[in-house]
């Protein structure tokens, strides 16, 4: 074989194999990493799954908070126990702490609110969610969206759902509650969120 040839078809072997490689690598860069948090509270842990691919802006939103060490010594203050328990904004003493700028609403995403969801809380402003989150209970299909003519039918974003410790949330939505302040649904004796914080792997 003339010698030009075999370099042509060497050279057009190394160039496929380093294709291949840098493929390879690629795959693995871009490919899809398991995101989990886990909520250190007083009644126990409950570790979250993140939708990163489903919903980017409010997992990083979600995730901003984590990293600063925002939801230390926060409380889940309001409970529902067939419907959701909220929580990630205020104090013991029901104080609202301050806050990032609002995250674009991403509800149309596809996922639902169902039992075991994180979705983020609101005000009737559909881009009003900053820090505060809620654990859905049951399914609750009429918090999905369904379109962008109000706040109502924008829905409440899901970013991800709970994998481990949902006896914990089961035991917080049990918990006895009334009014404090201005405030509804508030469980008599405080559920602490001690620490959220993702969990390495």
């Amino acid at each position: 074989m003339p010698m030009f040839r075999r370099f042509v078809m060497f050279t057009t072997l190394m160039l496929a194999v380093v294709s291949m490689s840098g493929l390879n690598a690629f795959a693995q860069e871009k490919g899809p990493k398991e995101i989990l948090v886990e909520f250190q509270t007083s009644h126990g842990d409950i570790t979250i799954k993140l939708f990163p691919d489903k919903a980017p802006k409010t997992v990083a939103n979600f995730l901003t908070y984590v990293d600063e060490g925002f939801y230390a010594d926060t409380i889940f203050h309001r409970v529902i126990p067939n419907f959701m328990i909220q929580g990630g904004g205020m104090t013991a003493d029901m104080k609202e702490k301050r806050t990032h700028d609002p995250v674009t609403n991403e509800a149309d995403n596809g996922l639902s609110n169902k039992l075991g969801t994180i979705a983020m809380a609101r005000t009737g402003n559909p881009h009003s969610a900053t820090a505060q989150f809620f654990i859905n209970v049951k399914n609750n299909a009429s918090l999905d969206h369904q379109s962008k003519l109000n706040g109502r039918s924008w829905g409440y974003c899901v970013f991800g759902k709970v994998v481990k410790g949902m006896n914990v949330v089961n035991d917080i939505r049990k918990v006895r509650t009334g009014q404090k302040g201005r405030h509804g649904d508030v469980p008599a004796k405080t559920v602490l969120i001690k620490k959220v914080m993702r969990v390495k792997k």
